[in-house]
């Protein structure tokens, strides 16, 4: 790969296989990163594997439950046996439940929005940290959402999970300044992957409209008008990861053409 900002480093990436996650490996790699990619989906994984390394990239790709413990711990000491060191995590894996009110969310749906989308960035953040503090440096972006600093009527369970990223973020903030790591939190609001195209799908089939009517009811709160493209989430989350960018840390940075603006 060609020599960038992240040449040598390794970046370790979850929910990989996703539209944010492959648009974020890519670029990474484009920057000379050395990867390990994970995801549950196996397959459209190890597709985005090979279709890096055949590019020059090195990577380490697993299929990985990021709610399980034992396999947290196992992936990155794997990671480390492969590239003896870790500079960059990226928490990436997450899920979205259909949109429905609070009062008709159940118990089990709420406990599994938790489980992937808070309780993997807890467990990502405890075996990460070890190696970036003994080396005394790193970087970890833990991927909360817009809905993460508003509320969002219709995704409690969702919202619930997302706030309680960012507060962990500034936790671990805290904790690590002084040890040369730094924990920052991305929030994008709406961005056109397959996780945004499953809940417009819903809306538009709860409301039995039009998928275009679903797609303008979240477009038109964006004073921008318009959802993101995976990339330009992507080029934020290599900027808040970049060694250059070394004095930022505790933050939830809003990638959501405007919408917590206003």
């Amino acid at each position: 790969m060609a020599e960038g900002r992240f040449k040598g480093l390794v970046v370790m990436l979850t929910g990989a296989a996703g539209g944010l996650g492959q648009a974020a490996a890519h670029r990474f790699a484009a920057e000379g990163a050395h990867l390990v990619l994970s995801d549950l989906a196996e397959v459209p994984l190890m597709a985005l594997a090979r279709a890096l390394s055949e590019a020059g990239a090195e990577v380490l790709a697993e299929p990985l439950d990021v709610t399980d413990e034992a396999q947290v711990a196992a992936h990155v000491t794997r990671a480390l046996s492969r590239f003896h060191r870790l500079d960059v995590a990226v928490n990436n894996a997450g899920i979205a439940p259909p949109l429905m009110p609070l009062t008709a969310t159940d118990a089990e749906t709420f406990d599994r929005v938790m489980a992937v989308n808070t309780r993997s960035v807890f467990l990502g953040m405890k075996h990460q940290l070890p190696p970036m503090l003994a080396a005394g440096r790193g970087a970890i972006l833990n991927v909360a959402s817009a809905a993460g600093l508003v509320g969002a009527g219709q995704m409690a369970a969702y919202a619930a999970s997302k706030h309680a990223v960012v507060g962990m973020t500034r936790a671990a903030a805290d904790e690590v300044a002084r040890r040369g790591v730094r924990v920052n939190a991305i929030c994008p609001s709406f961005a056109a992957t397959p996780l945004y195209d499953g809940i417009a799908d819903a809306l538009a089939s709860q409301r039995a409209e039009p998928r275009g009517d679903a797609d303008a009811r979240f477009t038109r709160r964006i004073p921008m008008g318009r959802i993101a493209t995976p990339d330009e989430v992507a080029e934020a989350m290599l900027w808040l990861t970049d060694p250059a960018n070394s004095f930022m840390t505790g933050q939830a940075v809003a990638i959501d053409g405007g919408l917590t603006a206003v």
